[in-house]
């Protein structure tokens, strides 16, 4: 970071942090109590803020006064704010209730966001460091547009595990890319500890590795056969066909397997880690298994491809690009008509409607299955050219990828969505921050475009949320909006 740059970074980094700290006041002002999952997350962390340490889960005797059953999550986050809030309240002589107070709490998640946004441009710069068209106002825009997406953002003022999550997450990332692997492990290990399906984004990181060792053998493998129509990028059926020949080849000779352990192992040991928790535990979830049984849920990457191109527009709707789409479908109809059929099988298969979903009117997955999906019978199949659509244009963007980098990714989408029973928005935080990080960047207008709509959505979200609120029958309790 040089020059300008860096002052243009600061400035947004500080710009964005004094106005995040504007709208958090304001949310604690109306929002004094926990709300939602924050009554169970405050009080857990408060007992850990009073010494109480011994209220770690613990799959063996779980009980309420060692683990509120609701949690499904390993203690992250409390364990983060602790380590926090106890030296700051040392430090600047705070005591009482102000100590792992609600509004404490959630100030660590504003905390991570700063850290996020940090991430956010370092990834941006090293993954596109090969484009020297691009500029640094671009690298310095996309990451506040990143950091402000707004189904992340939102949790920034609440007591959520969504910003840790995503801030060791990304962390790990970024240092599997520049080479340090067992740091890289150790922080994934710190993302498992937020959320368990971050394992799958340890594994992405290994996937990484791997892909870019076979992405070079791949190509030493192009410069013997002399074959320039065939690259490492992807292209026709045939092409995907013989380059998973060539991997089935490379990975049958047990010294090319040795090569990928040695450079893998970190990873493969926070593998084994997570395997010996899910065999302790009889499971992934801790606490309340029963709400959140795992499933073959194919369509959720339906449901994750549509909220891409509906969160990536400016990058995915473009008249060039549905030009292109057009032309794809006039030119392989058969293709299209056999994805057609096995869309319309998987959808009347594989649907999975949560009770949740159903019952939950604070959220807005429960409008929008109730106004779309539950309109019609037919609805879910009408929808299969959207899913097609956006499923052609986020494959399109991802050309500039290898195509082992690009099935790495993918299998690990499929790994983290398709289990879901829940349809619920903040599961698709990380596998879009990780696709909008990897594909090229677009003009300055649309850049500009994308900021822009992430700024109107977060208004007309904490709107609903701050002033919209409303009272179910029979209870008291003010309800608000959120995602």
């Amino acid at each position: 970071m040089e020059g300008v740059e860096a002052y243009g970074f600061t400035a947004a980094l500080s710009g964005t942090f004094l106005l995040s700290c504007l709208l958090f006041a304001a949310i604690n002002r109306s929002l004094h109590d926990p709300y939602m999952d924050e009554v169970f997350h405050v009080p857990q962390a408060q007992a850990y803020c009073h010494g109480r340490f011994l209220q770690f889960y613990n799959p063996v005797s779980l009980s309420p006064s060692q683990w509120d059953p609701m949690i499904t999550t390993l203690p992250g986050l409390y364990l983060v704010s602790v380590g926090v809030v106890k030296p700051a309240a040392w430090l600047f002589g705070w005591t009482g209730s102000v100590v792992c107070s609600v509004g404490m709490l959630r100030f660590i998640n504003l905390l991570f966001t700063a850290g996020n946004f940090y991430l956010l441009y370092l990834l941006l710069f090293k993954i596109h460091q090969k484009n020297k068209a691009v500029s640094g106002f671009q690298r310095i825009l996309s990451t506040l547009t990143l950091a402000v997406f707004p189904t992340l953002y939102f949790f920034t003022f609440l007591y959520y595990t969504d910003s840790g999550s995503v801030f060791f997450t990304l962390f790990a990332y970024l240092m599997c890319l520049y080479g340090n692997h067992k740091t890289s492990a150790l922080l994934g290990f710190c993302g498992f500890m937020f959320r368990q399906t971050n394992i799958v984004w340890a594994v992405f990181c290994a996937g990484n590795v791997i892909a870019e060792k076979l992405t070079e053998a791949w190509k030493t493998e192009l410069q013997k056969k002399k074959d320039e129509k065939i690259s490492s990028r992807k292209g026709s059926f045939s092409d995907l066909i013989r380059v998973l020949q060539f991997l089935v080849e490379y990975l049958i000779p047990p010294k090319n397997l040795v090569t990928l352990t040695a450079l893998t192992w970190p990873y493969i040991v926070l593998v084994a880690v997570f395997v010996g928790f899910v065999f302790t535990n009889g499971g992934i979830v801790v606490g309340d298994r029963s709400s959140h049984e795992a499933c073959l849920h194919i369509p959720q990457l339906f449901y994750f491809l549509s909220f891409t191109a509906f969160f990536s527009f400016p990058h995915i709707l473009t008249p060039t690009k549905i030009r292109k789409f057009l032309v794809s479908l006039r030119k392989h109809p058969v293709q299209y008509s056999l994805i057609t059929v096995i869309s319309f099988s998987l959808i009347w298969k594989f649907t999975y409607v949560h009770k949740y979903l159903l019952a939950d009117n604070r959220h807005y997955t429960f409008y929008i299955w109730r106004k779309v999906f539950q309109r019609h019978e037919l609805v879910k199949y009408l929808l299969v050219p959207v899913y097609m659509f956006a499923g052609w244009s986020f494959a399109d963007t991802l050309k500039s990828k290898s195509i082992f980098w690009t099935l790495v990714y993918v299998v690990c989408l499929l790994a983290v969505t398709i289990p879901q029973k829940l349809l619920e928005f903040r599961y698709f935080i990380l596998p879009f921050l990780i696709y909008r990080l990897n594909i090229p960047f677009q003009s300055l207008y649309r850049q500009l475009l994308e900021l822009a709509f992430y700024v109107v959505v977060n208004a007309v979200t904490f709107h609903l949320f701050l002033n919209r609120t409303f009272q179910w029958p029979n209870s008291d309790e003010i309800q608000r909006f959120m995602w």
